[in-house]
């Protein structure tokens, strides 16, 4: 039998993920080419770890720079990129404080840690009881913490015994939130849009409401930006919808510009100030080459043109999106340059991947029915007109 090069890229990796067959060798802004030639309009965007497209000058510019000066230290030392990284950062969320790490995984890690403690230390929770309020279908990362919490059975079957400490609610319910707060809560964790639920935006006036009933019991509201911000929405940052401002945010993804890992927790000196030294850690975590890359990102959204474009493309994406026959979409969800979209027919979001990427567009299914669109936040009009078009094109024919 042979094999084609799509099949042999996968006969020594682990099975955890199950790719679309296409094996990418270059990549440009918002399109990407295959082995074999072939472009593709890149409409997921690293799950948002590409916000700014691939290769994007400017970020490759910061890389190739400190590439050729120092690229880790530990912080064991500190470098000459790491204090204008932390205050940057801190800026461009109008807080105090920065504990950089890698992956989002580790930012919850250790937005989760930081609670814990600021709980026992600040709150006066009694010590190991500390809890922490989470929502049906989130999704913050894949440690075995995290998916203790998660309402998703793949993410979980075969892992456990799982961290005790969290509460989960139904998401958009104000009234179960309220409910589930006692004097050992110190926490809420929240994606204020549930990225790889589907894009489940929240109704108007939900997030203003768990700002509400966190400040009335003291408890810590964390914001999950870990897909959510830095432009996707259309604003800095999903929370900013509603003028809300959390406790603390989680960030990652397009911290780094598709080009390294990086993840930060960003807060108010009061909470991550419980840390001490020793306490938390990570030997990667604030790399010189992290901080150059992040730096380049933060300059390019203090500009605001990227948000811009975003709110711009996004309005358009949702207009072609309605447009869509009710025969092949049970619901469309968008906020700003992010769409869910529910799959009518009985037709497998799976099977609409599989054609838009015969039709030169690659996009991602969630949970067997939704389609996740993020295109980049630099993507055209034209091209935004045709992802829909081809959207369109992939639902007729599979109809």
């Amino acid at each position: 039998m042979t094999t084609t090069p799509e099949l042999e890229q996968h006969t020594y990796d682990a099975p955890n993920y199950a790719p679309l067959p296409i094996v990418i060798a270059e990549a440009q802004g918002s399109w990407v080419t295959d082995i074999h030639g072939r472009r593709y309009l890149d409409a997921l965007s690293g799950y948002s770890a590409l916000n700014f497209g691939h290769r994007h000058p400017a970020l490759v510019a910061a890389a190739e720079a400190q590439l050729h000066r120092v690229t880790l230290t530990s912080r064991a030392f500190s470098h000459d990129q790491f204090n204008d990284f932390c205050r940057e950062l801190a800026q461009l969320c109008r807080m105090e404080m920065v504990l950089p790490m890698n992956t989002g995984a580790e930012g919850v890690e250790t937005a989760i840690k930081v609670a814990r403690r600021w709980g026992y230390a600040v709150k006066g929770v009694p010590a190991g009881r500390a809890k922490i309020i989470t929502f049906a279908n989130n999704f913050h990362g894949r440690t075995t913490t995290i998916v203790g919490f998660s309402t998703d059975a793949t993410a979980r079957e075969g892992f456990g015994p799982f961290t005790p400490g969290f509460v989960t609610v139904p998401f958009a319910d104000a009234d179960a939130l309220g409910a589930a707060i006692d004097d050992e809560t110190v926490a809420v964790l929240i994606e204020p849009v549930q990225g790889e639920a589907g894009v489940v935006v929240p109704p108007d006036g939900y997030l203003t409401r768990v700002r509400e009933l966190c400040d009335r019991a003291g408890v810590l509201l964390i914001a999950d930006e870990i897909q959510s911000g830095l432009g996707r929405t259309g604003r800095t940052f999903a929370v900013d919808h509603e003028n809300v401002v959390p406790d603390m945010f989680i960030l990652g993804k397009a911290l780094g510009g598709g080009i390294i890992p990086v993840s930060a927790v960003v807060s108010r000196r009061d909470v991550l100030g419980v840390l001490t030294p020793g306490s938390h850690g990570s030997t990667f975590g604030g790399n010189p080459l992290a901080c150059a890359v992040a730096r380049a990102v933060i300059a390019l959204l203090e500009t605001g043109e990227f948000q811009e474009n975003a709110a711009v493309m996004g309005d358009r994406l949702a207009r072609g999106l309605s447009q869509l026959p009710s025969t092949h979409v049970d619901a469309v969800r968008t906020r700003g340059l992010w769409a869910g979209i529910d799959i009518a027919g009985g037709r497998t979001a799976r099977a609409v991947c599989e054609r838009l990427l015969e039709l030169g567009v690659l996009a991602k299914d969630t949970h067997g029915r939704t389609i996740r669109l993020g295109p980049p936040l630099m993507v055209t009009a034209d091209e935004v007109d045709l992802l829909v078009e081809r959207l369109g094109e992939a639902l007729s024919t599979l109809s």
